[in-house]
């Protein structure tokens, strides 16, 4: 298989070090999307968040392609970025599983945007897989590090059945290093991941070791 995506969910209010520090440690050491997901900014203040995390991402990748993800909000995935998949640039969109759907959003963005959904069972990805999403998130694999538990963990089982409709499924929900090898096995294209990087005073250690636990996996 090719490179596992470590893709890091952005929530200021548990990041451990400044914003902007974060993201460029973070990307430097190998985070391979970045998605801005603060739903209580009103649209100004979040298009200036999705210009800063963009900023720093330049910074930390140089070159190497990171691929913007924009939570629920398409009217700033439009305004923020060409489309493309250039260091930074807005290229999608992540829908919640009660919100727009995957049509309509496509129909907004495009045919080569990414638009990914959140799922929380195998039958919603399979769902997100017939609508035409790009990928899913299916949460939460484990009890998630960065908040409070709302649902119970679906576990590996959930994770190499969703893998079976095809969809490329993000596992997220309490991941850490020492579950990246497992997650990579069960079928999982990758992580999606908060509290692992962002709560550490050390982000780009933090990368660091998830992206070399996925890397050994996928190689």
């Amino acid at each position: 298989m090719g490179r596992a995506i470590l893709c890091l969910v952005v929530d200021r209010s548990c990041c451990a070090r400044p914003l902007g520090e974060a993201i460029e440690a973070a990307t430097a050491a190998g985070v391979d999307w970045v998605q801005v997901r603060e739903r209580s900014l009103e649209t100004r203040p979040l298009l200036a968040l999705v210009d800063e995390v963009r900023e720093a991402a330049e910074r930390g990748a140089g070159q190497r392609p990171v691929r913007l993800i924009i939570n629920r909000r398409i009217d700033v995935a439009l305004a923020s970025g060409d489309g493309g998949v250039h260091p930074g640039s807005a290229c999608g969109v992540h829908l919640g599983f009660d919100g727009v759907g995957v049509a309509a959003a496509r129909r907004l963005l495009g045919d080569d945007a990414w638009i990914g959904v959140s799922t929380h069972s195998v039958e919603e990805v399979r769902a997100a897989a017939a609508a035409g999403a790009s990928y899913a998130h299916l949460a939460p694999i484990h009890p998630p590090i960065s908040k409070r538990a709302s649902r119970p963990p679906l576990g590996l089982d959930a994770v190499n059945e969703a893998a079976a409709s095809g969809l490329p499924i993000l596992a997220q929900g309490g991941v850490g290093m020492r579950h990246c090898g497992a997650l990579i096995r069960a079928g999982a294209s990758g992580v999606a991941v908060t509290g692992a990087i962002l709560m550490s005073e050390e982000p780009g250690k933090a990368t660091a070791k998830l992206r070399r636990e996925l890397d050994r996996e996928s190689a």
